[in-house]
């Protein structure tokens, strides 16, 4: 392959410097140890703030709530290279002006776009404009009533007791240690595959099969992330012409997730073909049946809803029993709501679980699936906060940081607390939902494209909340004082893992 010597001798001249001024700025940083009081970030000359991002990028959700917390209205303008800029913000009123008030100026854009292109293609997450919704349309049908019961009543309950608790059962009956948040994901990932595409992959069988489209899905969100996240771009781009590192990595990845998600068409396809009308309606025959069926335009739509149901609800469950795990008096509360429920928990009963949904709230609050979320301007703007956007600006908004500012959550922001989520009322003598506005907890994004899926993750989660917490005690099998590690790709994750040991409920607990 022919690489343009201009290009060669241009990344050369580029890195070189760079790498001079990080080794500089490295001693320098070493020589004052004894400043740990939190200042904003100096940004300098072509590289801008480089060199404090950079040593940050293991820990970028946790290094920018440091800088928000202390930034002029929680809005902060980091530099790129050459002059490109990022505005990231924890400002409630400047979410609302860029995923509504001014919908149409923020879009996925490039920057966002580019870097995911190989794996989510024209999916809904990767898309904007005409493209976005189409597929937002025709997925609004599999979100009714009707659907939402079957999720819960059959898919749901038949994974969980099924699968998932004769698992627990067996690792509580025998002490055994349990990767929960690898379970969690498998969990998801059959009830994603079954309701959207009338699949069962059966991950979560009790042999806990290495699914090699599943390592590769995996693999290809990672390498597909750390290209978004990249300060500089010229590297992934080099090694894609190349074929070397991560981007040979991410290719045979791609391949095997697009095999994967293209037979999936080709069998519904089939099915669709065979049989002049299904008696049940999954969201893949929603969209063969809408006029589309290019097969590629469609494996991009599998490719997404597999990353939506997979990985978002996963992630949010795994944090949940973390801080439940480490809350008894949350426990207690939530052990006595389920318990209050018939034994086998049905579409309404679910839906009444409010304490338990307040719980997921709160969760989700200090450790949201999708930390933060990039739009791209197109047009010149000015934020409400004052703010100037010019035309290409990259404008994140930071759920993470915003679960961490007092500004609107109080001063004891960092507890978790469910109780901040509901209001009891003397007359009933039960407690009521009150949710947040969408724009100071954007967990499920807001404005035109707020998450379709909300109230099935939420019917979902609640029933796993209660089929476990019944049955077990979680105890996480960690060093005493350990506090597992927040990182995130396209979403969330627990770092290294979430191990744990589940205790049989004797009758008195």
């Amino acid at each position: 392959m022919n690489i343009p010597p201009q290009l060669l001798i241009s990344s050369f001249l580029f890195i070189l410097p760079l790498l001079f001024l990080y080794v500089f700025t490295k001693k320098k940083n070493k020589s004052s140890p004894n400043s740990t009081k939190q200042q904003l970030p100096k940004s300098y000359p072509l590289v801008g703030h480089y060199f404090s991002i950079s040593p940050n990028q293991h820990r970028r959700n946790q290094y920018t709530t440091e800088i928000l917390q202390i930034s002029p209205a929680s809005t902060f303008v980091f530099r790129l290279l050459f002059g490109a800029r990022r505005i990231t913000t924890a400002n409630p009123s400047v979410v609302q002006h860029i995923l509504k008030t001014n919908f149409s100026i923020y879009q996925k854009g490039d920057a966002f776009r580019i870097p995911l292109t190989d794996f989510l293609g024209d999916g809904i997450f990767n898309a904007d404009g005409d493209t976005w919704k189409f597929q937002r349309q025709v997925a609004s049908h599999e979100f009714n009533t009707k659907s939402l019961r079957k999720f819960v009543e059959t898919v749901v309950e038949t994974e969980l007791s099924d699968r998932l608790l004769p698992i627990l059962s067996e690792a509580a009956s025998d002490n055994s240690v349990l990767d929960f948040q690898d379970l969690l994901q498998r969990f998801a990932f059959d009830n994603i595959c079954k309701i959207a595409f009338g699949f069962d992959p059966a991950y979560l069988s009790p042999s806990l099969p290495d699914a090699k489209f599943a390592l590769a899905f995996d693999e290809a969100v990672l390498i597909s992330s750390q290209r978004s996240f990249s300060f500089v771009p010229w590297v992934w781009k080099i090694k894609k012409i190349f074929g070397i590192g991560s981007e040979k990595q991410l290719a045979q990845s791609i391949s095997e997730v697009r095999d994967f998600a293209s037979h999936i068409v080709r069998e519904k396809k089939k099915e669709l073909a065979e049989k002049s009308s299904l008696d049940s309606v999954d969201l893949l025959s929603r969209f063969l049946s809408s006029g589309h069926s290019n097969e590629k335009f469609v494996t991009d739509i599998v490719i997404s809803f597999i990353l939506a149901g997979k990985d978002t609800t996963s992630a949010a469950l795994t944090w949940f029993f973390w801080l439940v795990a480490i809350n008894p008096h949350v426990e207690k509360q939530i052990l006595k709501e389920i318990n209050e429920q018939s034994e086998t928990t049905v579409y309404s009963e679910v839906k009444e679980m409010v304490y338990t949904q307040a719980a997921l709230c709160e969760s989700m609050r200090l450790y949201p699936p999708v930390p933060a979320d990039t739009k791209e301007a197109v047009v010149d703007d000015v934020l409400p906060d004052g703010t100037v956007v010019k035309k290409g600006d990259k404008v994140t908004y930071h759920p993470y940081a915003m679960g961490r500012m007092e500004n609107i959550w109080g001063k004891d922001w960092a507890e978790y607390r469910p109780e901040r989520w509901l209001e009891w009322n003397e007359e009933s003598k039960k407690w009521s939902l009150v949710m947040r506005d969408s724009y100071s907890y954007p967990v499920f994004q807001a404005g035109p494209r707020i998450c379709l899926g909300k109230e099935m993750a939420f019917l979902q989660m609640k029933r796993v909340a209660a089929g476990v917490l019944r049955r077990f005690r979680v105890v996480p099998a960690m060093a005493e004082g350990t506090e597992p590690v927040f990182i995130s790709n396209l979403s969330s994750k627990m770092k290294g893992g979430f191990p744990l040991r589940f205790v049989e409920r004797g009758g008195t607990e």
